[in-house]
């Protein structure tokens, strides 16, 4: 089973965690902007923080033959945050790395007018940048939620088929699966989205347009269950070759609207980047 996850945050993950999805098939990534739970402070911090997902996540990724790619973006929870807001001034400059292939994660958090105005300015970035989106839905009041993203979606002239609606249910897939933009589901241990519902999802709704992630963020995750869905799928009578659709074509059809998605096999991997190593007490 070879899987691409869509949407993982391996900033908060160890490189345990890379090996064990090295191991279970995990090929490729990417690595979505998003908040880190501890509030910035101020606009400057996200530099460092855009220029750690183009250069050492890749590195560390990349020890386990993985291709990392990221997505940028100011996220909607932080364009509440006016020491945060500077930062919209960042992101053009990192849209232009050959590792990024989305502007995300972008979207709502709370429905405020602030996040109204980054997500528009950000799908515009998207639009001029040629990239994909990938959209972050809230998740308090989720239905009202993703009818106002598909709102905005539609009044940003951006093709549907170029953004990513993520977060998604029961209640919610109906919607977005008309809209014509893709479908995101994140599945989790307790939380979002299980295994066994994904696979009920996909039997309605079909595995077109559908990007299955673990987010895997730094609260209670589980960088496999992308791996544990392709095994529920194949108990439930799905084929090898809808496992493979879903865990693999569908992310590498959606952000190889980028142009930038590389694939290919990795070079052996340098021992160092900018003069630190992953390793502790080797020689």
């Amino acid at each position: 089973m070879r899987i691409f996850d869509p949407h993982i945050h391996m900033t908060s993950r160890t490189t345990d965690d890379y090996g064990r999805m090295a191991a279970e098939g995990v090929r490729a990534v990417v690595e979505p902007a998003f908040w880190l739970g501890q509030p910035r402070t101020n606009a400057g911090s996200f530099a460092d923080y855009f220029a750690s997902l183009v250069g050492w996540e890749p590195f560390r990724a990349a020890q386990f033959g993985i291709r990392h790619h990221a997505a940028i973006a100011l996220n909607p929870k932080e364009a509440n945050d006016p020491r945060c807001r500077e930062a919209l001034e960042l992101v053009p400059r990192y849209l232009a790395k050959d590792s990024v292939v989305a502007v995300g994660e972008i979207g709502y958090d709370a429905m405020t007018p602030e996040e109204d105005d980054v997500f528009a300015a950000q799908l515009a970035m998207a639009i001029e940048y040629e990239l994909p989106a990938l959209v972050h839905t809230p998740h308090r009041d989720k239905i009202r939620g993703v009818a106002r993203t598909l709102e905005v979606v539609t009044n940003s002239t951006i093709e549907p088929g170029r953004v990513v609606v993520d977060h998604l249910n029961e209640v919610t897939v109906g919607a977005v699966h008309d809209s014509g933009c893709w479908m995101g589901f994140s599945v989790y241990p307790d939380t979002k989205m299980s295994p066994e519902r994904m696979v009920e999802i996909l039997r309605v709704h079909g595995l077109e347009r559908v990007l299955v992630n673990s987010a895997a963020d730094w609260g209670r995750s589980d960088p496999l269950l992308t791996r544990r869905t392709g095994e529920a799928m194949l108990a439930a009578g799905f084929s090898d070759d809808d496992v493979d659709r879903v865990l693999w074509h569908n992310p590498v059809e959606f952000f190889g609207q980028s142009g930038r998605l590389d694939l290919t096999e990795l070079p052996a991997a340098s021992s160092t980047f900018e003069g630190n190593s992953i390793l502790r007490g080797g020689s």
